[in-house]
């Protein structure tokens, strides 16, 4: 690595905003994917633990979150266009390859970045979401559908925008789903009038193409869940040992909400140096 530093990538038209944080001699990058409803910013205090630990960190806004990169339409926000989106970064950053980790979607785009580009992953860790197909059995087997009602009623048009587009209403809900208040002020602040981009994410569910979201990993992968998720359940986080065909280790946050990078950051980023390291 050189050092420059990356702020921006471009795919296409789209224009990412970017953090490129860490020792610009690192031998290990670690591509950190936001989740629903929020930015590169959650990744922050993981981030400055991964640095102390010699890491370079590269953390984008997503597809719909970085002003440059709002296309229309529910089409643009398939997964693959996501994790297309994700290995350019990689490929623009220079690291060749990455361990990737993802939280809530960003654990999506993590693991099907791992099935479809392998090349570009070194290890993979999703945080508090499994692999997609293990999420799907977990749906069709147990009390997941129960938990996941919200990704119907993001289907509908406008209401979820007139729900959740008012700062201060997304603020509360964010606070009652576990979020610390400063945490919910930041990601409410951020996505203020610029929902219906992250809302694609949910609305191109039914457009996936088939079979996309099953294929296995075969990278060493880790996955961290936390028994107070309110949105994820242990039934589904238990078929992911399925879907991996690799080295593969689940471990379990004691009282700690979905929110896990800026609840429990000092742990998720002592089980990512020890996963990157192994």
């Amino acid at each position: 690595m050189t050092g420059e530093r990356l702020t921006a990538f471009t795919r296409g038209a789209l224009s990412f905003d970017v953090t490129d944080g860490g020792p610009a001699d690192a031998e290990e990058t670690v591509l950190l994917l936001h989740g629903f409803p929020q930015t590169r910013t959650s990744w922050g205090p993981v981030a400055e633990r991964l640095h102390a630990a010699g890491l370079r960190t590269l953390a984008p806004d997503q597809r719909g979150y970085s002003p440059g990169a709002r296309p229309s339409g529910r089409a643009a926000y398939r997964v693959e266009h996501l994790v297309d989106d994700a290995a350019a970064l990689v490929t623009s950053s220079g690291a060749g390859s990455v361990h990737v980790v993802g939280h809530d979607w960003g654990a999506v785009v993590a693991w099907a970045l791992a099935a479809h580009r392998p090349e570009l992953v070194r290890t993979v860790t999703g945080v508090s979401v499994p692999h997609p197909a293990a999420f799907l059995r977990g749906m069709l087997h147990g009390p997941q559908l129960l938990h996941s009602w919200y990704m119907g009623a993001f289907q509908l048009p406008w209401l979820p925008e007139a729900l959740l587009g008012d700062e201060s209403r997304l603020a509360d809900v964010l606070r009652r789903s576990g979020a610390s208040p400063e945490a919910a002020r930041r990601d409410a602040a951020a996505l203020a009038g610029a929902i219906t981009g992250p809302l694609n994410w949910y609305r191109a569910l039914p457009l996936a193409s088939p079979g996309y979201t099953r294929r296995p990993v075969q990278r060493p992968s880790l996955q961290v869940w936390s028994d107070g998720d309110g949105f994820i359940t242990r039934t589904a986080v238990e078929q992911n040992r399925r879907f991996v065909l690799a080295p593969y280790r689940l471990e379990v946050l004691p009282g700690v909400s979905h929110w896990i990078p800026d609840e429990a950051p000092d742990r998720l980023a002592e089980l990512v140096r020890a996963h990157v390291g192994g």
